[in-house]
């Protein structure tokens, strides 16, 4: 019985030992896992995540409105491109087009930027006295991000806006197919020269008594390339809200920023004191010693 004893309490050991690595070297995960996820800026994460799917939405949908737009225009409205170098609705719809593709690129190099800068902002703060300091380009950055953050926010806005003018045109479009369902024998036209997209001297008219119009409101594609337009909207506010979030995010850093870089200065100027004061001390107690002796 003692023996059996033994040997059992032996297994015991045995396989404490065995496993102790184990645990030591999960836990040691564990503190590095907790360690990363704090080092996260969530702020910036969350504001990049809203960018992203705001301009994703925006460039997406708005291309593919635009495309929907150029064959409603060749289709039912009978416009055709005009030949040379001039500046048609056509040609300005590839305008917007290129316009998109870089809209695209840019900000998803932006993006990436500012999520770089929140990085380097939240090591910095939180590794203060650490190998990682807070300098003065630093600050400089932060700084020329909000600026020209506040500049996109601006630019943002003003492309929303533009953005409400194709919804504005579409609704008016889409209402009247919807009258001429509910009123019967109504008489109601749409002209392209109200809303600018031809010259005064082009007659662009459709009505719903022709048959384009009949032909125009029974497609899909009317109605797909309206709420293309209205998801292309969202996006374009979605990218505003991002931008919002990001000057708050980059001011509370830089806020955070400034009174880590008044606590470094005035530890340092503690730490100076006190090595001077020991300095002093030290001093003292070798003279009085000396004058003993």
């Amino acid at each position: 019985m003692i023996r059996g004893a033994n040997s059992e309490v032996k297994r015991e050991r045995t396989h404490w030992y065995s496993n102790a690595p184990l645990e030591i070297i999960m836990q040691g995960c564990f503190e590095c896992c907790i360690k990363c996820l704090g080092g996260i800026p969530y702020a910036s994460l969350i504001a990049t995540i809203l960018l992203y799917a705001g301009v994703a939405l925006f460039c997406g949908c708005g291309h593919e409105a635009l495309s929907g737009t150029v064959n409603i225009l060749q289709t039912y409205f009978e416009m055709a491109r005009t030949a040379g170098d001039t500046l048609d609705v056509f040609t300005m719809i590839d305008i917007f087009k290129y316009v998109i593709y870089g809209i695209a690129a840019a900000f998803f190099v932006y993006g990436i930027l500012l999520m770089v800068e929140g990085f380097f902002t939240t090591g910095a703060i939180k590794d203060l006295y650490g190998d990682f300091k807070i300098t003065t380009c630093g600050r400089c950055v932060s700084a020329w991000f909000i600026m020209l953050t506040y500049l996109f926010m601006l630019a943002w806005l003003g492309v929303t806006a533009f953005t409400s003018l194709p919804v504005y045109m579409y609704f008016n479009l889409w209402t009247i197919c919807r009258n001429t369902t509910l009123v019967e024998g109504a008489n109601l036209c749409l002209d392209l020269r109200q809303f600018g997209i031809v010259t005064i001297g082009e007659e662009k008219k459709i009505c719903t008594v022709s048959e384009n119009f009949l032909r125009m409101c029974e497609s899909t594609e009317l109605n797909m390339t309206f709420h293309l337009f209205i998801v292309a909207l969202a996006g374009a506010g979605a990218a505003v809200i991002a931008m919002v979030h990001y000057l708050m995010v980059l001011s509370a850093n830089w806020a955070y920023v400034k009174d880590a870089c008044r606590m470094q200065k005035y530890e340092d100027i503690k730490s100076k004191e006190e090595q001077e004061l020991h300095d002093i001390h030290s001093t003292r107690s070798k003279e009085r010693l000396n004058a003993y002796t």
